[in-house]
């Protein structure tokens, strides 16, 4: 059987949403792949960033790095079959963005797992979302708490982890945004 035949509640089986501690070494995980993405897709990226939970200082997180790269969309077709053609999983396609995952395995977790997130350039709210918490630690620790009680409340099943954290991602984002302005 291959991960493309199964549902999604054999996926979550898996892939259970699992939270441990933030530590360096996703800063080190992070880098080496920004890198090696860097090789692939050169000149097609105009920034690549560390998002995510593990972009966020003291505060618990999947052990999931996410990645932004920020293209200009009109290369959206060849930055998607680069990464076909070098073992990332397309995950979701839509007109302003493409999400690949590495590291998912058949077994179940790889050593090192990905989320990929390709935007238009300038679709970067969660620059704003990651910046506004580690400058904001007691935010950061609401948020914290919100996912471990989200945890408890739906593990395994994803999609209602991730929906229960919209509203609080979206007012962050409100809050950054105003007093940031245009940093992005």
């Amino acid at each position: 059987m291959e991960l493309k035949d199964m549902t999604l509640e054999e996926l979550w089986e898996l892939f259970p949403i699992v939270l441990t501690d933030n530590t360096d070494k996703f800063k080190d995980i992070y880098l080496d792949e920004e890198e090696n993405l860097k090789s692939l897709l050169g000149s097609y990226i105009t920034r690549i960033s560390h998002i995510g939970s593990t972009s966020i200082a003291k505060i618990k997180t999947k052990p999931i790095v996410d990645i932004l790269i920020e293209i200009d969309f009109t290369h959206k077709d060849v930055v998607k079959n680069i990464l076909l053609n070098h073992d990332y999983i397309l995950m979701n396609e839509s007109a302003d963005n493409l999400s690949f995952n590495k590291g998912y395995t058949i077994s179940g977790y790889a050593d090192k797992v990905f989320h990929i997130h390709i935007k238009k350039q300038g679709d970067c709210d969660c620059l704003y979302f990651r910046d506004y918490l580690n400058e904001h630690q007691s935010r950061a620790q609401e948020y914290e708490k919100l996912k471990i009680a989200l945890f408890n409340r739906y593990n395994p099943n994803r999609d209602l982890y991730t929906n229960g954290k919209e509203k609080f991602v979206h007012e962050i984002v409100n809050l950054a945004k105003e007093k940031y302005k245009d940093r992005y």
